[in-house]
């Protein structure tokens, strides 16, 4: 019984984090697309930048409007409209208006360049849209239905499933320009067919396109998986509530948390005021801080600019992407180290190892690049390594955990937004960074903005291995009144 709960659990937990996987696979396959669209587009350096980051604009909106969907429509039916949104995307970025090929006989509808352009943002910005609802629902989701002893592991489990998409999405990359060959990207304006116009001439569409048949997975499987128990309790669905409960710990177990849940919910108050209130402003802060401080790091430039920023070094495109490669295999890696060990060493710790390191490596990346140095990847994959275990799956784990119940959408939505947010600004930066204050400059940035989050870890970020999340509720306000009677 105990391990059909635990298949239960994981079989719920694996397709909610399929949006996970998406995201980080579109944010990947955008980064073998790049010196193609620059070419087919006619790009400038702030525009390629633009394109590349229209995806986290669409995060922003997905983190703004979450917080009220799914604290008040469910948990699952937000899942559903972001499955939505990224199957639309996929579909959306492959098939943009045609502009170049063989205009006489057209495989799609034709148009002018930047119509094509502005419709291949539009479509981004719909999938960035889904991945923001997903970055914020899936987390609690996982969290809600999980045992304290394995929460840390099953929310990591959301960044593993990013890792893997980025490292899916990079081989994908790589293989797609390895069997396009030497004719990879250029505009025959012959009669050519339709595998050939998506996979040669304009490969980046079929590169997107690989994205269809996980977005509809994605979609499918979502109508089969149940509603965040206390999703239900705090909505007066008790019943489901507790059957839910008992498939994924028993009934002994069931009846325990249900106790305890009920007990949290009395107390707990709907609303943005709750997050003001006296005993949450140090979660609140933790909440918006640490996913800042995370993407301040500019990993998410490093992803979606990983073949540009390579070949810098290196000056080989082939090897560059094989290079890309090897950046998404450490990421997964490391990732998965970091589930391993979540539960054992704690988040805090882990966290203040990782980040230590992160800063020490982009350090060493810009040494090497302002000495001209061919071994850039080294440390660069250092840095990833250390991302990995500490900001990519933690951040994900605290901000599910140190809400109260009735406002964890709103407020994890508020921590998301905050990450997507960097993310946008560091993503849309990159290329101007490299041309203007050069690769070495940029790392060197990336570096000194992430000491600050050492400090703040050290002195915020409490550990919150094994406790329940009504025990970590609690543990605020006793902290609160703790603190006012110092004051006093």
């Amino acid at each position: 019984m105990k391990n059909q709960n635990s298949l239960y659990l994981f079989a719920i937990s694996f397709v909610s984090t399929l949006g996970g996987f998406l995201f980080g696979y579109d944010t990947a396959i955008i980064s073998g697309c790049n010196s193609f669209l620059e070419s087919h587009f006619e790009l400038t350096a702030s525009m390629l930048g633009w394109v590349v980051s229209s995806a986290l604009l669409g995060t922003i909106l997905g983190c703004i409007i979450s917080g009220n969907v799914t604290d008040k429509y469910g948990r699952k039916k937000a899942l559903i409209l972001a499955a939505s949104c990224l199957t639309i995307s996929a579909f959306g970025s492959m098939l943009a208006p045609q502009f170049l090929g063989n205009l006489e006989t057209p495989y799609w509808i034709t148009s002018s360049l930047d119509t094509s352009f502005i419709a291949l943002v539009i479509v981004r910005i719909i999938g960035g849209v889904g991945v923001g609802i997903t970055s914020v629902v899936a987390p609690i989701y996982i969290s809600e239905l999980t045992l304290p002893e394995k929460r840390g592991k099953m929310v990591s489990l959301y960044q593993l499933s990013i890792t893997l998409g980025i490292l899916l999405a990079f081989l994908v990359d790589w293989v797609v320009l390895n069997q396009a060959g030497e004719n990879a990207g250029i505009i025959s304006g012959s009669q050519i067919g339709f595998w050939n116009w998506l996979f040669i001439e304009e490969l980046w569409r079929g590169m997107f396109g690989t994205e269809i048949p996980i977005a509809l997975l994605f979609l499918v499987l979502l109508f089969f998986v149940p509603e965040s128990p206390r999703w239900q309790l705090v909505n007066e669905l008790e019943e489901k509530a507790f059957a839910t409960m008992v498939k994924i710990g028993g009934t002994v177990q069931a009846k325990a948390q249900m106790a305890e849940m009920k007990a949290a919910s009395k107390v707990s108050v709907k609303g943005i005021r709750e997050l003001f209130k006296p005993y949450l402003r140090r979660p609140f802060l933790i909440g918006i801080l640490l996913p800042m401080f995370s993407h301040l790091s500019g990993i998410a430039a490093i992803m979606y600019f990983a073949p540009n920023i390579l070949n810098e070094s290196i000056k080989s495109v082939e090897s560059s992407f094989l290079g890309a490669v090897l950046v998404g295999l450490v990421n997964s890696i490391f990732t998965f180290i970091a589930i391993m060990n979540i539960e054992r060493y704690g988040r805090r710790r882990l966290l203040l190892v990782g980040v230590i390191g992160a800063a020490i490596s982009l350090m060493g990346v810009g040494v090497l690049f302002a000495i001209g140095s061919n071994l850039v990847i080294i440390p660069l994959l250092i840095y990833v390594a250390c991302f990995a275990f500490s900001y990519g799956p933690i951040v994900w784990v605290i901000i599910s955990e140190i809400f109260p119940t009735k406002i964890r959408g709103l407020a994890v939505s508020i921590g998301s937004l905050s990450l997507m947010v960097t993310g946008f600004f560091i993503t849309l930066t990159n290329p101007i960074f490299i041309e203007t204050i050069k690769p070495a400059g940029t790392f060197f940035l990336y570096g000194a903005l992430t000491l600050p989050a050492i400090w703040f870890i050290w002195k915020y970020v409490p550990e919150t291995k094994g406790k329940t999340l009504e025990e970590i509720e609690m543990s605020w306000k006793m902290l609160n009144g703790k603190q006012q009677k110092e004051i006093k």
